[in-house]
């Protein structure tokens, strides 16, 4: 029965209003015999709790709030649909948002006067600002941040092991033969950690292989956008000796450096073998299709989503970082038409 309440189930079942209550909200214990009945009743009358007054009651909103640098970068896109997953499974709703990686908006979040503290709690992948300016907000919404951005363990953070990853990545090219590999995406400055921890990781695959590392073939990027691949691989092409495979920092970097390969009549993987990271469904229908390391977006999205629920209720542990896991995915640019996935 449409708009059914507490006192119609309680009528059926036989019950008290509180009796009811304490079954839907799972506040008081109450007996087998009792939750059996009512929970008949609820399903007769379709019962639907009314969540406003509920999170009003609590003094929530029933929302937190996912904010991103770039929500038409694909990798965030996916990522935001498994949050809204993840928290529906929660009873909660997700309110999206986007920086654009500006440091002044990511301070503004944390300000005393921030629409953040419309929202229950806030998932946070920043760009520009420090660990200290996150430590020293002014508001007190709860925070679980995400992606690769230090923080020394002032919060609780979600992310893949960089270096790890981009390790596996050149390793994956060297296995195959490949010897003069560049790398595309590297960001030497203070709010770069992400792309440095990258650059570690390709560094210490080449030295463990007993290669030098060619400073030449590192080329920096300040964003992780398609024309910005296109124009690193176009750089590396003009080299004297240009390189046998490129491991790229993200998928959209790779897809930019294969539309220059494509351009310039130079064959992936023959010639060129490329990687990228992030796993996005792009990669997958791109050509050739991309090999990449993939992180588990819907267990990034869990975890997080669970942590700052956590958070909000009290009963979270102490702030840690959480490693969440990834895969090589080989496809066409490494493997050649033999690896059709």
């Amino acid at each position: 029965m449409a708009g059914s309440t507490l006192r119609d189930v309680a009528r059926r079942a036989g019950v008290s209003i509180r009796t009811v209550s304490n079954v839907v909200n799972g506040s008081v214990p109450v007996s087998d015999e009792l939750r059996v009945r009512v929970q008949a009743a609820l399903d007769e009358l379709d019962y639907r709790p009314n969540l406003v007054a509920r999170n009003l009651r609590r003094g929530r909103s029933g929302m937190i709030a996912l904010v991103v640098p770039e929500l038409d970068v694909p990798y965030f896109a996916e990522l935001a649909r498994e949050v809204i997953t993840a928290a529906r499974a929660h009873g909660y709703v997700v309110m999206l948002d986007q920086t654009d990686g500006d440091g002044e908006r990511e301070r503004e979040l944390l300000g005393r006067e921030s629409r953040a503290t419309m929202f229950d709690g806030l998932l946070l992948s920043p760009l520009a600002i420090s660990a200290d300016e996150l430590r020293l907000r002014t508001n007190r919404v709860p925070v679980v941040l995400l992606g690769e951005h230090i923080f020394n363990g002032s919060l609780h953070h979600v992310a893949i092991d960089n270096v790890t990853a981009a390790r596996e990545a050149t390793e994956h090219l060297l296995a195959l033969g490949r010897r003069r590999i560049a790398a595309i995406g590297d960001q030497p400055y203070s709010t770069g950690e992400t792309a440095q921890l990258r650059t570690i990781g390709y560094r210490l695959a080449l030295e463990r292989a007993g290669l030098t590392v060619d400073e030449e073939l590192i080329v920096p990027t300040p964003r992780f956008h398609r024309h910005l691949g296109a124009e690193a691989m176009e750089r590396l092409l003009a080299l004297p000796e240009p390189p046998d495979a490129v491991f790229c920092y993200n998928d959209l970097l790779a897809i930019g450096a294969m539309h220059a390969l494509t351009r310039a009549g130079v064959r992936v993987p023959d010639d060129i073998a490329v990687v990228g990271v992030d796993g996005i469904q792009e990669g997958r229908y791109s050509s050739p299709s991309l090999t990449t390391v993939a992180p588990d977006k819907a267990q990034i999205a869990r975890t997080a989503v669970s942590t700052l629920l956590g958070v909000i209720d009290g009963s979270a542990p102490p702030p840690a970082e959480v490693k969440a896991p990834h895969r090589l995915l080989v496809r066409e640019s490494t493997a050649g038409p033999a690896a059709r996935t």
